[in-house]
């Protein structure tokens, strides 16, 4: 396997964290997994917000957070997608009983707090992180495998 290509970029504010959500849905397709990472209030909500809106969904964006799991489905948005929050999860032990193996056949991840999941993040995960750069600005930067090359970094 080759080493994932890596970059960062500047986002300037949550208009330029929205739009790189939604620049990354254009992207997205079932069997992926986004790996999320970033302190509390770096703006992976944000992120997620300008993704899921991306891929149609109408309402306010909840955090998965203490339900740890939301799915969501067409005709919601155009491809399923399950939006999880590793926040509370402890031991990587506890990631089994949420069936994410599974999802995956059908199913893109946007998984927040994936460090949480220890070894058994999926090596072909698209890993982004966030961390603030001045007052409204946050630097991502990431770690795209191999089977993200000609899609990520979006153009």
């Amino acid at each position: 396997m080759s080493d994932p290509a890596s970059g960062s970029l500047r986002l300037d504010g949550p208009a330029d964290t929205l739009a790189l959500g939604a620049r990354l849905a254009a992207l997205l397709r079932p069997g992926d997994v986004v790996a999320l990472s970033g302190d509390l209030g770096a703006g992976k909500t944000t992120l997620a917000r300008g993704l899921l809106q991306a891929l149609g969904f109408e309402g306010e964006v909840p955090s998965p957070s203490f339900p740890i799991v939301i799915p969501y489905a067409p005709p919601e948005l155009t491809i399923p997608l399950w939006h999880v929050d590793l926040y509370r999860i402890d031991d990587p032990e506890e990631l089994y009983e949420l069936g994410l193996d599974e999802a995956r056949a059908d199913s893109a991840l946007l998984i927040e707090w994936p460090e949480r999941m220890g070894g058994l993040l999926w090596q072909d995960a698209l890993r982004l992180d966030i961390e603030p750069a001045g007052e409204d600005a946050r630097r991502l930067t990431w770690a795209a495998p191999a089977a993200w090359e000609g899609r990520w970094p979006p153009r």
